[in-house]
């Protein structure tokens, strides 16, 4: 079989979002599957870079981005734009902001 682009929804079990204090958010990546979770890691897609990309932040706003071997996930912490509860903030809890992180695709062989 050939290479194709797999969406990080068909391949990850859970992505979330939550608060991390009120000037933080972090995203949980988290896989059920050991071999999908190496392929993932090992595809070297999911960067600081590529968090600040998708959320239209310098690189330097984001604080974690690293695989977490004993979850089989990947840890991301960036700053909020705008503090939990502050005016102007929509998601006080911070629960609805893994959206961006959906349209990641990862080379896939099959």
């Amino acid at each position: 079989m050939g290479k194709r682009l797999a969406k990080i929804t068909e391949l990850a079990k859970v992505i979330r979002s939550k608060n991390a204090g009120p000037f933080e958010l972090t995203f949980d990546i988290m896989f059920d599957d050991a071999g999908i979770f190496e392929k993932v890691k090992n595809s070297g897609v999911i960067t600081s870079k590529l968090i600040a990309r998708l959320y239209n932040i310098s690189h330097n706003e984001v604080l974690v981005c690293r695989p977490y071997d004993p979850a089989q996930a990947f840890k991301i912490t960036i700053r909020r734009p705008i503090g939990s509860g502050d005016l102007m903030e929509s998601d006080v809890y911070g629960c609805q902001q893994h959206v961006p992180l959906t349209s990641i695709e990862i080379p896939w062989q099959e």
